[in-house]
């Protein structure tokens, strides 16, 4: 892709407009929380940035199981891939909790259920960037990757019901929840609108990657022919 091209990237440009949108909005349109003032506007990128990492490892967890059974390296790039993008939005997911708990609890950590585990899931896929990275062999890799992929999966659902299976000082679910949310239906449809803006960024980073792996891959494949 040019310089040019990348200049007026159609995906590139919807997707920054959308956050810078919500961003704005959820910044100076919406009203604050009665209850925690201002620093619940952060609520806007932390929330989607936890929910687009199930979302990366999810993806991750399914292109693993196909690359098992089917063999198809298409599937291993997507893992591979997705547990990239969906990294970065756990880091922030971290980050902007921490930023929020210092306001609201007094401390920038605390070794509660939901964060404990959050971290953890963090050092897996971060763990499994790093053994695939160790790996020269293409199949070995691949199968070591699907294998971690696979397994790692297994703390999402963990983190998620961690408020609702021990005590906790993270607040329970507000949205995802029998019966009504408890949130302002205002402030839902700002954080809904962060969600959608951010899987637009979350799509448009996962394609990006996708096309670096596709590159590897044939990098890897011209190193391999014979002269």
């Amino acid at each position: 892709m040019t310089m040019r091209q990348r200049l007026i990237d159609p995906p590139a440009w919807t997707a920054l407009i959308a956050v810078v949108a919500v961003v704005v909005v959820g910044l100076f349109v919406v009203p604050a929380d009665r209850l925690q003032g201002q620093v619940q506007r952060i609520m806007y990128v932390h929330v989607p940035s936890a929910w687009i990492a199930y979302l990366a490892f999810f993806i991750t967890f399914a292109a693993s199981v196909r690359y098992l059974w089917r063999r198809d390296l298409a599937a291993d790039r997507l893992a591979a891939s997705s547990a990239e993008v969906g990294l970065v939005f756990t880091a922030v997911a971290i980050v902007t909790g921490s930023i929020w708990g210092k306001a609201t609890w007094g401390v920038w950590w605390d070794w509660d259920p939901r964060l404990t585990t959050t971290a953890l899931l963090l050092v897996i896929y971060a763990g499994y960037i790093l053994i695939r990275g160790s790996i020269v062999d293409r199949d070995r890799r691949a199968r070591a990757g699907a294998v971690i992929g696979i397994v790692g999966f297994a703390n999402v659902p963990i983190v998620h019901f961690s408020v609702t299976w021990w005590r906790s000082l993270h607040q329970p679910p507000t949205i995802v929840r029998p019966g009504d949310p408890t949130i302002d239906h205002m402030l839902l449809g700002e954080l809904l609108a962060s969600v959608l803006a951010f899987s637009l960024l979350f799509l448009y980073l996962l394609n990006r990657r996708l096309e670096l792996e596709r590159a590897r891959d044939e990098a890897e494949q011209a190193l391999l022919m014979p002269s």
